[in-house]
């Protein structure tokens, strides 16, 4: 188990981190999230010894994380760290020897992470004469070609396409299944909520929300209304409906305990036309997001 005890760090005035507090298991995926400048970054580098922490400690199976267990883990920068006129499967292999991985099976092991990432074909290139989306495959199998037990990846699906999207998803469940503990950051929420088990929500360097992702859903005090009528959108302007503005829509939030029964009459009541859709879900992730930094 990875965890992050009661890390402290100032840069000058500003606060990174706020005695942030929080555990990643094996065998599960995390989605650490928060608005920009929430800390995120600082902490994941905390774990590899690139921060110097003003209090607090990161502990891997109970002890402070140590050099050696830092060569069984895996980390993936926002900023991408890899040699431009490198040789992609050259580079890879190269990784995987730098945590101890011998030659062989450091070659090996790169080549299956291009099959894998669907890269092979490439594997001659330089890393320059790939595409953005192609240069973060790679960064992120420089991050996992050595099968580490931790991943702390941040921000791994930025600039990827829907396919390389589903590709990189499926290699972090893979690795998962495998008993690797993953932790990575991201602004893209529906993604978060459809490939992680747990998240952590930090805010100005403190959580302010973690769990399960299905039981923080469940147990949210908001509910997700949405309303159609003839087959439109309607938002009813009502005291106990909430409006909230996201990705360009309207979404109509609710307090858990609201009547369903009197805001259905609402829906039925309006002249706009005849009710042909009524849901009533627990949150989405974005919303637990929106309520949770809010509050």
């Amino acid at each position: 188990m990875l965890l992050l005890e009661g890390l402290h760090k100032r840069f000058g005035e500003v606060v990174a981190l706020d005695g942030l507090s929080f555990e990643a298991q094996p065998g599960r995926i995390l989605g650490f999230l928060g608005p920009n400048g929430a800390g995120k970054t600082t902490a994941m580098r905390a774990v590899f010894g690139l921060v110097r922490l003003d209090a607090g400690v990161v502990r891997w199976n109970g002890h402070p994380v140590t050099h050696d267990d830092q060569l069984r883990m895996g980390y993936m920068p926002e900023e991408r760290g890899l040699y431009p006129k490198m040789r992609v499967h050259e580079q890879l292999a190269y990784f995987a020897r730098l945590s101890g991985i011998a030659s062989k099976r450091a070659a090996d092991a790169a080549m299956e992470w291009l099959m894998l990432l669907g890269l092979a074909d490439r594997a001659g290139s330089k890393l320059d004469e790939l595409s953005h989306g192609n240069q973060q495959r790679v960064q992120l199998a420089a991050s996992l070609v050595h099968e580490p037990e931790v991943a702390i990846l941040d921000e791994p699906f930025a600039g990827l396409d829907p396919l390389g999207m589903e590709t990189m998803a499926a290699s972090l469940r893979r690795l998962a299944r495998n008993g690797t503990a993953i932790v990575f950051s991201s602004h893209q929420l529906d993604l978060v909520e459809d490939v992680c088990q747990d998240v952590v929500i930090i805010d100005s360097g403190r959580v302010v929300l973690s769990g399960e992702v299905a039981r923080l859903r469940k147990e949210a005090p908001i509910r997700h209304l949405e309303i159609e009528l003839d087959g439109r959108p309607w938002v009813p302007d009502v005291p106990m409906v909430e409006h909230v503005d996201a990705d360009g829509e309207t979404r109509c939030i609710v307090r858990r305990g609201a009547s369903i029964e009197d805001l259905l009459d609402v829906a039925e009541a309006a002249p706009q036309g005849e009710v042909t859709r009524f849901s009533y879900e627990p949150p989405t992730l974005s919303d637990l997001f929106r309520e949770a930094v809010r509050r």
